[in-house]
């Protein structure tokens, strides 16, 4: 061996035995994945919530390294407005009649509507907690697709999760689809879980 080729080993065996990091520590990289899905009481968003837990559960599992990573899941229900009154057809030319609404019967409409949001959440929460995924809910009031929208928005979320419940032309003509508006106006990538056919109510 030459004394060139010799040299060479020891600078080669110096290098491999120095420590990783020499001075200062190396900064930390936090990768901040908050993902959202929309559920109502359709079986179609059930499927959508379920489709994220066997997916992205790695990124938002309960453990020290999920939370310093920052995965966190956010389950939004969104609640029709309560109205005071209720508009129906009363007579010839398309006059309509409104009806005020009693506060006690406002605030059952409102009390229904909370338990219903809380079951909803609370089979929501039993999903995750089965698979140990960090799950925060939030219940809004107003219409969906612009309640979703504003979320968003605001939460910064990285990925909006929804079903799609298979509307047909007609009644996406009608109606609209949440999945179709929040396609074009969340400020968000957002991934739409189309159920098997079985599974669209």
């Amino acid at each position: 061996m030459s004394e060139d080729q010799a040299a060479a080993v020891k600078e080669t065996s110096a290098v491999e035995k120095q420590p990783e990091t020499t001075g200062a520590e190396a900064p930390t990289v936090t990768i901040t994945k908050r993902m959202m899905v929309a559920i109502d009481e359709s079986d179609s968003s059930f499927y959508a919530l379920q489709w994220v837990i066997d997916h992205f559960s790695n990124l938002l599992m309960t453990t020290e390294a999920a939370e310093a990573e920052g995965g966190l899941l956010t389950v939004v229900h969104v609640q029709s407005p309560s109205h005071h009154f209720a508009a129906f057809p009363a007579g010839p030319g398309g006059a309509t009649a409104a009806v005020y609404a009693s506060s006690s019967m406002i605030e059952s409409v409102k009390k229904a509507q909370q338990e219903a949001s809380a079951a909803l959440l609370s089979r929501a929460l039993q999903m995750c907690r089965a698979k140990q995924i960090r799950t925060e809910t939030l219940v809004l009031e107003g219409e969906a697709k612009d309640m979703i929208c504003q979320a968003v928005e605001q939460m910064h979320v990285d990925l909006l999760v929804v079903g799609s419940r298979g509307l047909g032309k007609i009644k996406r003509a009608f109606i609209g689809s949440v999945s179709d508006y929040c396609a074009h106006h969340a400020n968000c990538p957002i991934l739409i879980v189309k159920p098997p056919k079985e599974i669209t109510t």
